[in-house]
Order: C-alpha cells, then structure tokens, then sequence
C-alpha cells in the first residue's frame, strides 16, 4: 500500500509467528524516563481521517492504533517483535477450522470504552459494518473474505451474515469465502479497533467515537491540531502486553513547512518529527552532528522497484530484463536518497518472512554494476536502439529515481524517454490497461507484515483494466501454483512456509520481473525531553507514543 505522507496503509517486516505471550497486567513499558507530564509531535501531513472506520494512512495510524485496539493487535516492540499478532480485546488469538474458513474468538470479560460503556461481542459486527458503509480505504479486506460482507456492501443484505456474535458468552465466528492465511493481519487493522454499536454511520474525524486503547483522541481543529489523552478507564482493564501509556497529553501540530518541523525538534522546541515525513536535505549534517543520540534512520519493510512490463515490448524479452537488472548502480539511487534507502534486489524486504539472503542473481547491491554485460545482453536480444517511455513522479527524490534509470537504460543501448507526471494522478495512469505502460516507477509499503501483501503484486489475479497494481503484468504459472498453497497459510504459521516464500522470491529474481532496488528508511527524530532509548519506533505505525517518556 500506498500510505500518504510516504505515498503508502499503512499499514508496516517480518511474520507474525511463534507467539510467546508475557502475562504482565496493563503491559507498562519498562525503560529509563518519567511517567505524565505532555509532548508534541510535528506533522508535515495531516492524517486522512481520524474516524478509525476511516482511516488509513501511517498519519492516522499513529493515533489510532493506541486508541482503538482490535481483537487482535501487535506488540507494542520495536522490528521484529512489533510484527507479532497478540491477543488484544480477544483472549487468544483466534481458533482457524482445519479448511482456514472459520476464525473464532472471545471477547475478554469486563471491558469498558474510554466513556465507560461496556463492550459487547456484537459490537465487532458493527464495526465491521460501519467500515463497509464508510468506505474505508481497505475495505476490499472485508468485502473480498467475509461471507455477505460484499452482500451488505451492495445493500443486498441488512447485516454480514458471515459474522454471528453471542453478548452473554462473548463469542465470534467469522466465516470466509475462501481461506485466507492472512486474516488475521486484517483483523489487527486500527479499522477493527471496537466502536459502540450505533456509533453514526457518518465520518466522526472531528469528534472521534469511544473506543478501548490507552489514549483517547480529543481537541480535533482540522488541518491544524488533535491530541491523545490518557483513557481514565483504560489501566483497570489489564490487558496484556499492551501498554498503559506514560504521557498524560501527546499533541500534534501539523505543519507544513518540513524545514520548520525539523528545526524546531532540532533545537528542542517540539517533541517529534514524523517519520512519515522527509527530513530535509539540508538540515541533515546538523541533525546527524548535534541530535546523534536522539535520531536514528529505521527500517521500513517496502519495497522500491522499476516494474517492467513482461507483456510489451522490450521487456517481454528475458535477456531485457536481465539486462536492466545488471545495469542499475543501486548505490546511486541510495545517494539520490540522501540514505534513506536500503540497497536491495529481492522483492520480499528484510523483515517479512521469506526474504531470501543468497547471492542476487545480477550482482550485488553494494557493488558496481555490470553494464557492459547488460549492454551485450541488449544487443544479444536485437533490442538496440528499442524506444521506452519511463513512467515518474514529480516529487523528489521519485523524479530523481527515474531521471537516473532513464540514463542507464540509455547507457546500455535502449532510447528511453521519461514522462513524469503529477503525483495525485501517477498510480491511476500507469495502473490503466490503456495507459501500457513499458516500465517505470513503483513502490510498495506493507499494509501488514505478511509476504501475501507484496506478492499481490506478482499475482496474475490480480491484472485488472483500472487500478491495477501489478504493473508488470506478472502471469507465471509456477508463482501462480505456489500462491495458491502459501496465500492460505494462516499469519500465525508464516515461519513453517518461510522456506517456500524465499525459494519463490530468488524464483522471481531470477526471472527479473521487476528491478528491485532498495527498501525505504525513515527518520526517528525526537527532542532531548523524550528518553529515546525507551522509545518504541513500531514496524507499522512508527512512532508507539504510549511508549514515551520524558527524560529523568
């Protein structure tokens, strides 16, 4: 997913796997600091919606996922902890029937919202509901795996019949179409998150509905400004492994000047520059020489390619796509990203079950290219002098990116010619059956810690004539075969298919399909008045502000 702030959903790593729970009643973070006091966070986006029906960008994430927790969650950790499902409202993580059709759960006994409403089973159901009938962004999660949710999108039903609820046990069955391994990552979506039942079916962003979290969203202006308090109800209910929180107030500030946003954190004037933001070039040798101990560059599993079209001329050709694959220098595209990238060449990132760590098929990410081969392969195909438009963005470093790999195309005997376009409208071109694109930019960042989330788009299903996302028109019946088996695996039993999942993705690289290039960093940015080392930067949702303390 596409998230705003980094053009994600979030979303963001490794599995969701052997789970060891740790018994500690109200889950409260261990580390140097002091509980209370207030911090404040810098936003150089606004979130989408604060509304958790609605929401879907890391920007809204931030505040929602410590608000409104789902059946299911994540540990509050930093990578690789923090991709592991825990139970959250549900007393353990759910029972899967032996087909991986039937997810069953209870809800924990004696739960309040934060305006101390009881919480019920058949409340899920509705929020379930209120999520199709808001068109959540995601939505498609629900629509495509419930029974009769697609039923009740369309109005042809008055409830999901696939999901029944009993209030006096506290009971959940939910009932898929088909098995779908990574249901569970769905369902610790912040759009789970538990609102009342009879919440109004409208978008609430300005005044955020009750949920069950350590905080509670409140003093919402648009655009300008929202906070998080304390839940006064939620510390009594002692969930496990989910953090009480230490700050009484976290307030965000949106600015849109990044210049602003990192000078001020910079000089200890506000708390936290969001790590959905790009840190300004800059400023960067100041922040690295004078804030060294309170920022970090952190991993975020994503994953930055060049799609190359597999159905259209040049890149229909093996040896072209190899050829492009030799030919870029991903050490350049690093510097282009003032460092906030990874070199990579597997399309599954470091940190989601099955990245391969063999050798790349086209050398190394680290090493000079090898653009005489590539240069001879082209050639070798009868492709010399073949024109390609290369599909761009124009915010930066994206325009850069794609700049430089028209070069290199060039450089090894193909006429290539960038086209770059407006932002807001880049995805829904190149994803147009009429647009055909030859090749271009792509990025995906995790909307949760499952390899099925990327390989998506490698899924020939998945090739439709609007929106579609697999870009390279990818329709291999061995990955198609080895889907079928691995997408059912359910989240909980990712690391027994690992092995499967890494033979597939060196399979993938060696037929170069794409030119995976690099994973994206973020910055973690925060003033010297939060202890940084007891900081939880999450995989996910980035900045765990229930993690903060002020510093002793």
């Amino acid at each position: 997913m596409r998230k705003l702030g980094r053009l994600l959903l979030l979303a963001a790593v490794t599995a969701i796997a052997g789970l060891v729970l740790v018994a500690c009643g109200g889950g409260s973070s261990s580390g140097g600091g002091t509980s209370g006091g207030t911090a404040t966070v810098l936003m150089g986006t606004a979130p989408d919606y604060l509304d958790p029906q609605e929401e879907y960008t890391t920007q809204g994430a931030e505040a929602n996922w410590i608000s409104y927790t789902p059946l299911v969650t994540y540990k509050h950790e930093n990578s690789p902890g923090g991709n592991d499902v825990i139970p959250g409202l549900a007393t353990a993580l759910p029972t899967i029937s032996a087909d991986g059709k039937t997810y069953t759960l209870t809800l924990r006994k004696g739960l309040v919202f934060s305006n101390g409403q009881p919480v019920k089973a058949s409340d899920f159901a509705y929020t379930v509901e209120r999520a199709i009938k808001l068109n959540w962004g995601g939505k498609s999660f629900f629509t495509n795996n419930i029974v009769g949710a697609s039923a009740y999108d369309k109005g042809d039903a008055s409830s999901i019949s696939g999901i029944t609820t009993n209030d006096q046990t506290g009971e959940i069955t939910i009932h898929l179409v088909r098995p779908y391994g990574a249901f569970a990552n769905v369902l610790a979506f912040p759009a789970a998150g538990l609102v009342p039942s009879g919440t109004p079916m409208r978008n609430l962003t300005n005044d955020p509905p009750p949920g069950v979290g350590p905080y509670m969203i409140t003093a919402v202006s648009p655009n300008r400004t929202f906070s998080v308090v304390k839940n006064p109800h939620f510390a009594a209910l002692h969930l496990p492994d989910i953090p009480t929180g230490h700050l009484d107030k976290v307030t965000v500030n949106i600015t849109s000047n990044t210049q602003s946003e990192a000078q001020q954190v910079l000089s200890n004037q506000a708390d936290a520059f969001d790590a959905g933001d790009t840190l300004p070039p800059s400023l960067l040798p100041q922040i690295e020489s004078r804030a060294k101990d309170r920022f970090a560059r952190e991993d975020v599993p994503s994953t930055f390619y060049f799609f190359l079209n597999t159905q259209t001329a040049p890149f229909d050709n093996p040896l072209a796509r190899e050829a492009v694959n030799l030919a870029l220098d991903r050490r350049a595209l690093v510097r282009l990203a003032s460092g906030f990238l990874k070199p990579e060449c597997y399309f599954l990132p470091e940190g989601i079950v099955g990245h391969p760590t063999a050798s790349c098929p086209y050398g190394q990410p680290d090493q000079a290219p090898d653009v005489a081969k590539a240069r001879a392969l082209v050639k070798q195909a009868g492709l010399d002098g073949t024109k390609v438009t290369v599909w761009g963005q124009q915010r930066s470093p994206r325009k850069q990116y794609v700049e430089y790999y028209t070069s290199v195309l060039n450089s090894i005997g193909f006429k290539a010619t960038p086209k770059i376009i407006s932002d807001s409208v880049y995805f829904p071109t190149i994803g147009n059956a009429k647009t055909n694109p030859q090749t271009g930019f792509a990025d995906w960042v995790q909307d949760f810690p499952n390899p099925s989330d990327f390989y998506l788009l490698m899924n020939a299903k998945t090739i439709q004539p609007t929106n579609n996302e697999n870009f390279s028109k990818v329709d291999d019946p061995h990955i198609q075969r080895e889907l079928a088996k691995l997408d059912a695996v359910p989240a909980t039993r990712l690391d027994s298919v690992a092995s499967e999942w890494e033979s597939l993705d060196e399979y993938a690289a060696k037929k170069a399909y794409v030119a995976t290039y690099g994973s994206e960093e973020v910055p973690k940015f925060l003033s010297n008045r939060i202890d940084f080392g007891s900081a939880v930067f999450h995989p996910l949702y980035f900045n765990d502000w229930s993690s903060w303390r002020l510093s002793s």
